[in-house]
């Protein structure tokens, strides 16, 4: 039985473009789920909102994933997973998975793991948690105040000179992209501290299948990936244009 045509669609949720990133590896996996992306580009970053705001702002969206039925949710931000996935969970009866900074394989490159993050993500209790059980002791998040805002007001003309005036000054051995907003700038990160990059991307799309029951087949045909993905919320012409550049 092909259990595609009974499952509902995989719903979405960033701020802004940042979880395109993540969409685009799941359609990769997924080729034959409905996709839905929901966002909130005119209130981005979330990083930077007190954390009720966050929470406001995040369970209306949810509750409009609700009305689609979704087979699973998938929260493709840093800052929201920290701060209302366990609150979303307890209030919906869907799956809902989130995105973690990729701690664990990162700590275990060398002597000096940085994990770039936005405020709220840097200063939240399930990241340093995390940092705490799987950083091998020897792990550091720092806060990137303005980074997220400036890759989300520029992402068609991002500029290199800028990105490396917005990155901490700092060494490192291994660096985790903690919101999903800085994959866009990984090569830049990557040759600004001259070490690995990792981030949360693969583990999140490896898990939604897992959660689905399904084994995922990389679909490298990019013409199919804007079939059954619609996006909802925020500036929608900009979030598909985004991602068909991720799909080009």
């Amino acid at each position: 039985m092909d259990l595609t045509r009974t499952l509902g669609p995989v719903c979405f949720f960033d701020s802004g473009t940042g979880g395109l990133n993540l969409t685009y590896e799941c359609r990769k996996r997924l080729p034959d789920m409905k996709f839905i992306y929901f966002a909130d580009n005119y209130n981005v970053p979330y990083g930077s909102m007190p954390d009720a705001k966050i929470l406001n702002a995040v369970e209306k969206v949810f509750l409009k994933i609700q009305e689609y039925e979704p087979s699973a949710a998938v929260i493709a931000c840093n800052t929201v997973t920290a701060k209302c996935a366990t609150y979303l969970r307890k209030k919906f009866s869907f799956p809902i998975i989130g995105i973690q900074p990729a701690v664990k394989p990162a700590a275990q490159c060398g002597a000096r793991c940085v994990v770039l993050a936005t405020p709220v993500t840097a200063a939240s209790a399930e990241v340093n948690d995390l940092v705490q059980n799987y950083g091998n002791n020897r792990t550091q998040v720092v806060a990137c105040p303005d980074l997220a805002a400036y890759i989300e007001r520029n992402i068609f003309c991002l500029d290199d000179s800028r990105i490396i005036e917005l990155l901490p000054k700092i060494k490192a051995d291994s660096i985790v992209l903690g919101c999903t907003h800085y994959i866009f700038i990984e090569e830049q990160v990557k040759n600004y501290y001259n070490c690995p990059v990792f981030d949360g991307i693969s583990g999140t799309a490896a898990r939604l299948c897992s959660v689905l029951g399904k084994t995922d087949h990389q679909n490298d045909n990019h013409c199919d990936f804007l079939n059954n993905i619609a996006f909802i919320g925020g500036d929608e012409v900009k979030n598909r244009r985004v991602f068909e550049l991720l799909c080009s």
